[in-house]
C-alpha cells in the first residue's frame, strides 16, 4: 500500500478558522490538558496513597512511572494510529479509556491495580499530547496557527505544574480517590468538544496489514525500556544491578528492532528519516534541554522547599504556580512576537532568560525560602514558555502537513525523554555534590581552631557529659555541615541549568524561519 493512501483525510484550511475549529482546538488542548496533569497530580498525595494501598516508598515511585513508561510508549504510534482509525476516533477512544483507568485508579485498593490503571491512563494520555498538536496543524489555518499553538501550550505548561498543587488540595480536603474521579466530568465534556469539533473521517484498517510491526515492537521495547532505566537506575546504582543491565539489552534490542523496521517498512511507525533535516534535529535537541529544564525545576523547588524550608507539598505547589501563571501570560503574548521577530531571536533571548532565572534561584543560604523563588521563577516561566512555543510551531511547519502527525510524536518524544534523561542525571549530580560539598567544608573546620574547640566544648555541655556529650556535640555539627552541603547543591543544580540554558543557544543558528503564512494570526 502506498503512502498517499495511509494519509489520513486532509481538512480544509479557510483564510480564517470557524467555531468548529476552535472546538476542535479546544479539544485537544483539554485533552492534552489532563494528560499532562495526571503525571504530577499523585505527587502530592503519593504517601497518603502508599499508607492505603499498602505499598513502600520504593513501591510507590511506580505509581508515576508506570505512567511515565505508558505515556512515551504510545506515544510513537499515535500518527500510525490516526492513519488507521483517524484523529477523532483516536482522541474519542483515548478519553474513553482515560475515563475508565481512572475510576480504576479512584477505586484502587492494592499496589497491583493502581499500577494497571496508571499505566492505562498512560497510555490513553500518550494519545491525547501528540493529537491536540496535530489538531492545530490541521484544523487552523496557517495564518492562526501561532494562536492555536499559544493556547495549546498554556494548558501544556499548566498541567505539570498545576497536579501537585490540585493533588495536595484534593487531598488535603477531600481524599485522594477524588483526584482521579475528577477526570470522570472533564473527559466527559473532552468527549462533547471533540464530537461537535473533529469531523468524522474513514480510517484505513488496511494499516493493521501493512504496518511496521518491527517498529511497534521496537518502539515499545526500547522507550519502555530506557524510561525504566532512567528512572530506576540511581536507585539500583546503575550497572552494578542486574535490572539495569536487562533494561539496557532491551533497549539495544528494541534500537535494533525500530532500525529494521526503519529499512523494510513501507510506512515506519515513526519517520526517523525526517531527523535527517538539521532544523528539526536541532529543534528536538533543544526541546530535550527544556524538557529536562521544565521538570528539573518542577522536582528541584519542591524538593529544597520541603528538605531545608519544612514545607509541605501543598505549600511547594503554591510556590511552584507561579511559574505557570507568567507562563500563560508569555503564551498570550507569543503571536504578537513571532509576527515581529525571527524565530531565532525569539528562542535565545528565552533561552538566555531561561539561564537567568536559573542563577537568581541558585542563591541559596539554610535560611531561604519561598521569597528565594519569586523572581527566579517567573524569569523562568517566561523564558521556557517562549522557548517551547516556537519549538513548536518550527516542528511542524518544518515537514508537509501530512507528517504533522510523525513531527509531533517525535516532538512530544524528545520533550519526555530530555525529561527521563535530565531527572536521572540531576539525582546522579545532586548526590556527588552533596558528598563533595560534605568533605570540602569538614576540610575547612581547623582541627586547631580555638574558636570551633570553644563552640564544640559548649554544645557538648548542652548535650551531656562526658564522651557522650562530645559525640553528640561532633554528630550536631555534621548535620549542620550536611545541611549546608545539601544547600550548596542545590545552588549548584540551578547553576547547571543555566550553564546548560547557554549552551544550548548556538542550536538556534540551525533553525529556519517559519512560513510567514503561519505568524500573521495576531496581525489580521
Amino acid at each position: 500500500m502506498s503512502e498517499t493512501a495511509a494519509e489520513p483525510v486532509q481538512f480544509a484550511a479557510p483564510e480564517r478558522a470557524d467555531f468548529s475549529a476552535w472546538l476542535a482546538v479546544a479539544a485537544g488542548t483539554l485533552g492534552a490538558f489532563m494528560a499532562l496533569l495526571d503525571i504530577s497530580i499523585v505527587n502530592s498525595a503519593l504517601p497518603v496513597i502508599q499508607g492505603e494501598i499498602g505499598a513502600t516508598q520504593s513501591e510507590g515511585t511506580w505509581v508515576g512511572t508506570s505512567y511515565l513508561v505508558a505515556e512515551i510508549v504510545i506515544m510513537p504510534l499515535t500518527a500510525w494510529l490516526e492513519r488507521m482509525l483517524g484523529l477523532r476516533r483516536v482522541l474519542l477512544i483515548g478519553a474513553t479509556i482515560f475515563t475508565i483507568f481512572s475510576v480504576v485508579c479512584g477505586f484502587a485498593s492494592d499496589l497491583t491495580t493502581m499500577i494497571l490503571g496508571r499505566i492505562g491512563q498512560g497510555l490513553a494520555g500518550g494519545t491525547l499530547i501528540p493529537t491536540g498538536m496535530t489538531i492545530m496543524a490541521k484544523r487552523l489555518p496557517p495564518r492562526q496557527q501561532s494562536i492555536g499553538m499559544a493556547i495549546f501550550a498554556s494548558a501544556a505548561l499548566l498541567g505539570p505544574i498545576l497536579g501537585p498543587l490540585l493533588g495536595g488540595w484534593i487531598t488535603e480536603n477531600y481524599s485522594w480517590h477524588y483526584a482521579f474521579f475528577i477526570n470522570v466530568p472533564i473527559c466527559a465534556g473532552l468527549a462533547l468538544l471533540i464530537l461537535a469539533g473533529l469531523p468524522s473521517e474513514p480510517g484505513n484498517l488496511d494499516e493493521l496489514n501493512t504496518a511496521d510491526w518491527f517498529g511497534v515492537a521496537g518502539m515499545a521495547l526500547s522507550f519502555g525500556s530506557i524510561t525504566v532505566l532512567l528512572e530506576e537506575g540511581h536507585r539500583e546504582q546503575w550497572f552494578e544491578s542486574a535490572l539495569i543491565w536487562q533494561l539496557a539489552i532491551g533497549t539495544v534490542i528494541g534500537v535494533v528492532l525500530v532500525a529494521i523496521g526503519q529499512l523494510k517498512a513501507p510506512v515506519p511507525i515513526l519517520k526517523l528519516a525526517l531527523l535527517r533535516d538539521r532544523a528539526l534535529a536541532a529543534i528536538l535537541l533543544m526541546v530535550m534541554v527544556c524538557g529536562a529544564l521544565l521538570f528539573g525545576t518542577l522536582f528541584t523547588v519542591p524538593q529544597f522547599l520541603a528538605a531545608i524550608a519544612g514545607y509541605n507539598a501543598l505549600q511547594s505547589g503554591q510556590v511552584i504556580v507561579i511559574a505557570g501563571v507568567v507562563g500563560i501570560l508569555a503564551a498570550a503574548l507569543y503571536p504578537l512576537l513571532v509576527a515581529r521577530l525571527p524565530i531565532q531571536v525569539i528562542v535565545a533571548a528565552a533561552m538566555l532568560l531561561v539561564a537567568l532565572g536559573s542563577y537568581f534561584s541558585s542563591n541559596l543560604t539554610a535560611e531561604s525560602v519561598a521569597d528565594s523563588f519569586w523572581l527566579g521563577l517567573t524569569i523562568m516561566g517566561i523564558g521556557v514558555t517562549l522557548s517551547v512555543l516556537p519549538l513548536q510551531q518550527a516542528a511542524i511547519s518544518a515537514v508537509p502537513m501530512d507528517e504533522a502527525g510523525q513531527a509531533t510524536s517525535i516532538f512530544n518524544i524528545a520533550r519526555n525523554l530530555g525529561a527521563s534523561i535530565g531527572l536521572a542525571a540531576l539525582a546522579s549530580f545532586f548526590e556527588r555534590r552533596i558528598e563533595f560539598h560534605h568533605w570540602r567544608v569538614h576540610s575547612v573546620l581547623g582541627a586547631n581552631d580555638p574558636e570551633l574547640a570553644r563552640r564544640l566544648e559548649q554544645s557538648a555541655a548542652g548535650l551531656g557529659s562526658g564522651t557522650d556529650g562530645i559525640d553528640a556535640a561532633y554528630r550536631a555539627l555534621d548535620a549542620q555541615v550536611m545541611t549546608e552541603a545539601v544547600v550548596m547543591s542545590f545552588s549548584d543544580i540551578f547553576q547547571m541549568f543555566a550553564l546548560l540554558s547557554v549552551l544550548s543557544v548556538p542550536l538556534v543558528l540551525l533553525l529556519r524561519p517559519i512560513d510567514p503564512e503561519r505568524t500573521q494570526g495576531m496581525m489580521h
